[in-house]
Formats: C-alpha cells, sequence, structure tokens
C-alpha cells in the first residue's frame, strides 16, 4: 500500500486531477501535462502538507485547547515541536469512495467523537474536473451527534504555473486584511493589509517570506466568488472560493522536493485559532449539514 493509499485519477479533456485516498489529498493537477499544484511521487508522504484536507479546523489550534460547551478540550498536539494541534483531524484517515466516474469522485470520512473533539461529524469532499473550468472541490460536513458544534474547513494546495520557478510568479489576493501571527499563532486583531502585504494588485514573489494568515476574503466588481491567481507571462491558476472561505493561508517554504520554493495558498472559513477566538467558526446542529466549493481554474 502507498503512503496515500489508493490513487483516484480523474480526467476531462486535457486536464487531469489526482486525489488520494489517505486524506482525501490532492495529489496533482495537471491541464495538457502542465502541472498547476506541487506534486510529489507516489511514494512518498505528502510535503508539507501538500493537497490535504483541513477538517474539522485548518491551521493551530494554540496547545490543543479550546472549551466546548462550558468543558475544556485537549486535543493531541499534532505539532509537537510548537505544542499546537494543526490542520484538523482527517489528514491520516483512509477515506471511503463513494460516487465515482471518469471525472468525479466523492470521498467520506467520518470525525468520531475523541479526545479533544466531542461532536462526531460524517465529512465529504467531491473533486471534479472539467477542461473548461478545472477543479471543483465540495465540502460537506453533516453532524451525526446529538449537540451543536463549532468547527472550520480548509485546503492546503502549493500552486504553481508549470515549471516556472515561484520566484519569477506574481500571487495576487483578494484579502483586505492581515491576522499578526508570532510561531503561527495570532497575537491580536487582524488589521488592514499595508505596504508588501498588500497582495490586491498583484506582487512577485522573488524576495517575500510568507507565513501569513489573510481575511476580509470577499468578492469584488459584484462577482459572487472570492479569487487569488498566481501567475507568469499571463499563464497560471486562479484558485476560487464561495464566500465563506473568507481567509486565505500563504506559506513560501524554500524546500519543497523537487522544486525549492514553493507557495501554498490555503482557503479557510477561519483564521489561525478559531476554535478559541470564534473568529469565523461554522456551527452546525444534530442533524444539519454545510456544504462550500473552490477549485482550481488554469488560464
Amino acid at each position: 500500500m502507498p503512503p496515500t493509499g489508493e490513487q483516484f485519477e480523474i480526467v476531462s479533456g486535457d486536464t487531469r486531477a489526482v486525489v488520494t485516498e489517505v486524506g482525501a489529498g490532492l495529489r496533482s493537477l495537471t491541464r495538457a501535462g502542465r502541472h498547476y499544484v506541487e506534486t510529489y511521487d507516489e511514494d512518498a508522504r505528502p510535503p508539507r502538507g501538500a493537497g490535504a484536507v483541513l477538517v474539522p479546523w485548518p491551521n493551530r489550534t494554540a496547545h490543543g485547547r479550546w472549551t466546548w460547551n462550558g468543558g475544556p478540550q485537549q486535543l493531541p498536539l499534532t505539532e509537537a515541536e510548537a505544542g499546537n494541534a494543526i490542520h484538523g483531524l482527517l489528514r491520516h484517515v483512509l477515506y471511503t469512495a463513494g460516487e465515482r466516474s471518469a471525472d468525479a469522485v466523492t470521498l467520506h470520512a467520518v470525525v468520531p467523537v475523541q479526545p479533544g473533539w466531542p461532536v462526531p461529524l460524517d465529512t465529504s469532499v467531491r473533486f471534479a474536473v472539467s477542461d473548461e473550468d478545472g477543479l471543483t472541490v465540495t465540502h460537506t460536513v453533516r453532524n451525526v451527534g446529538t449537540h451543536a458544534v463549532p468547527f472550520g474547513v480548509g485546503a492546503h494546495p502549493y500552486l504553481r504555473v508549470g515549471d516556472v520557478p515561484t520566484d519569477d510568479c506574481t500571487l495576487t489576493l483578494a484579502a483586505t486584511s492581515s491576522l499578526p501571527l508570532e510561531l503561527g499563532l495570532p497575537t491580536g486583531p487582524a488589521v488592514p493589509v499595508a505596504g508588501e502585504l498588500d497582495l490586491r494588485g498583484g506582487r512577485e514573489l522573488a524576495g517575500m517570506e510568507l507565513d501569513h494568515a489573510f481575511g476580509g476574503a470577499v468578492p469584488t466588481d459584484g462577482d459572487t466568488l472570492v479569487r487569488h491567481r498566481l501567475e507568469a507571462d499571463g499563464a497560471g491558476v486562479e484558485l476560487w472560493a464561495e464566500p465563506e472561505f473568507g481567509w486565505v493561508q500563504v506559506f513560501t517554504p524554500d524546500d519543497h522536493p523537487g522544486r525549492g520554493r514553493a507557495v501554498a495558498v490555503e482557503p479557510m472559513t477561519c483564521p489561525p485559532d478559531a476554535l478559541n477566538s470564534g473568529t469565523g467558526l461554522l456551527t452546525v446542529g444534530p442533524g444539519e449539514e454545510w456544504s462550500g466549493r473552490w477549485g482550481l481554474r488554469p488560464f
């Protein structure tokens, strides 16, 4: 068994994606053989969370502690060195394949009651490709417990424009605020973007070191979707999302296998440590369901 389990390939014309059984991760997205997300070998684990689904919270929960219905909760410290819980509870879980076709696959996993998580959630992720529209990802979260619970959803794609070096690409974000962070955790309220953190007009990534949470990501000019993009020489990939994905984390490591510099553009419904701050959290009551979409459109 490969480290990420079965590989689900979906195809529409020249557009192809590969999704993994473990974690429902996006391992590859290509059009006419050109890569639009950073990939990794089938016999490897995803480097730095590449392509991961982040449920029932994205990013970090400080010291793994939060409070639910007045009672303390202690999550496993999955970012052990820093002493935090990071990126939810499903990254290393075997998903079950549901509905499948040549151009789409739906994967299912349950977040059971466990230390630090008090209410079971039935989750699914549908990946669909279109040669015209690229990739659409639909997350669904259903409360199968007896009490309401807050949660968040995110994803962790690393964007790329074929073989163009990351530093030669321009990143544009539809974000109007940034959240001050120290060691990945908020140190104060979000503030308006300014200087090199104002990416609304696009900035070349050369010389930028980012591990920042951005908020206020909203549709503009009468649009109904939030749109971020990475491009070089007029070509690139757009990350679009429904308005509930009002946050985006941008991370620029310099050691992605086979590529060096890379850029993660992570759509999120809430910022780091939201289980404590309450900012951007979604809530589902018993029997209720939430669904939200984002996608990647090569251009």
